[in-house]
């Protein structure tokens, strides 16, 4: 089952560090299948605000999306990221396509 490693950032300095990171980090994925799916880009806000910047980058399970984050490579450019901005980041696992709403609610 495809996961999802996502990333609401605010308050993103974009300097020498950021730059750094963006020339990098395909890198990183590419060894693990990874792909973003939404990097940033203009939201059209329907409900509430969004003041972020969402990034989603897509795996092909969440072992894999854990090691990704976990790779040494990763690890040594995330630094540049973090000192320059400020989020959150989180992995998902996704759902089968056959998945419904009502999915949720099935007994664990």
């Amino acid at each position: 089952m495809p996961a999802y490693a996502i990333a609401q950032l605010r308050d993103v300095a974009v300097g020498a560090d950021i730059v750094e990171y963006l020339r990098r980090i395909d890198a990183t994925l590419e060894p693990f299948g990874g792909r973003f799916v939404i990097h940033g880009g203009e939201a059209e806000v329907l409900e509430g605000s969004w003041p972020q910047t969402l990034i989603v980058i897509g795996f092909p399970d969440l072992d894999t999306a854990r090691a990704w984050y976990r790779s040494p490579a990763y690890q040594e450019i995330l630094p540049l990221r973090t000192r320059n901005s400020s989020g959150d980041a989180v992995l998902l696992p996704g759902v089968d396509e056959d998945h419904r709403a009502l999915d949720v609610l099935a007994p664990a």
